[in-house]
């Protein structure tokens, strides 16, 4: 059995997944109340399941990029459940895991998600053997700044506010906007991800494990 937690935003995620089916998933906006919200949502969605704290095999969790307090508030629990319950880690880049959940097209994908003061974590995707594979490290931009860099037809998913909606919405010929359903991050596939990462023996270090940070975006890769 594995338990995922994602808190990379104000947007909060979790899931049960055991290598055959989800068991229970719980998604929610917060309004910054990750600290009181995430150890009894978690209590709640094991109770609701009928599993025990002590059937739990593995943890995956999203290392962003995303807010720093929400990451940091998500890790602790994890490592402290992990130390708790002498079970492994494994941490999930957050745009992964909402690549993963997307058709598979052959075109370049734009993956965003919110980072504050009005800007957007940004990691572009292309499918590569079936799947989606980022093909750049996470970068800040605008919603202006990434519009402008579309020159071609280009998926653009994530995390996106009505007004940011709206910029890309200009140049809808070549930003091809997923829908508000496709946008939101299904911790279900942050579960799959690091099911198959666990299986594969790709656990991490519980006290070393770190968020994802920012840096500037530059340009658009070619």
């Amino acid at each position: 059995m594995l338990l995922a937690v994602d808190t990379s935003t104000q947007w909060i995620g979790l899931a049960l997944y055991d290598g055959d089916r989800v068991l229970g998933e719980a998604g929610w906006m917060t309004r910054g109340h990750h600290t009181v919200e995430l150890a009894p949502a978690v209590a709640r969605l094991l109770e609701q399941v009928g599993v025990s704290a002590g059937q739990i095999e593995c943890l995956g969790v999203a290392l962003g990029p995303g807010s720093f307090t929400g990451l940091r508030i998500g890790l602790a629990l994890v490592k402290g459940m992990a130390l708790a319950l002498h079970v492994p880690v494994v941490g999930v880049p957050t745009l992964d895991f909402l690549a993963a959940a997307q058709p598979l097209r052959e075109l370049p994908m734009a993956a965003v998600l919110q980072a504050g003061r009005g800007r957007l974590a940004l990691v572009w995707y292309r499918v590569d053997r079936g799947r989606w594979k980022a093909q750049s490290e996470p970068v800040i931009v605008t919603a202006e700044e990434l519009a402008a860099q579309i020159e071609n037809p280009t998926l653009v998913v994530g995390e996106l506010s009505a007004a940011e909606r709206q910029v890309f919405a200009r140049v809808r010929r070549v930003a091809l906007l997923a829908s508000p359903a496709q946008c939101v991050r299904r911790p279900s596939f942050l579960a799959e991800l690091a099911w198959r990462r666990w299986k594969e023996g790709q656990v991490d270090e519980v006290n070393s494990l770190a968020p994802i940070y920012l840096h500037v975006a530059e340009a658009i890769p070619s």
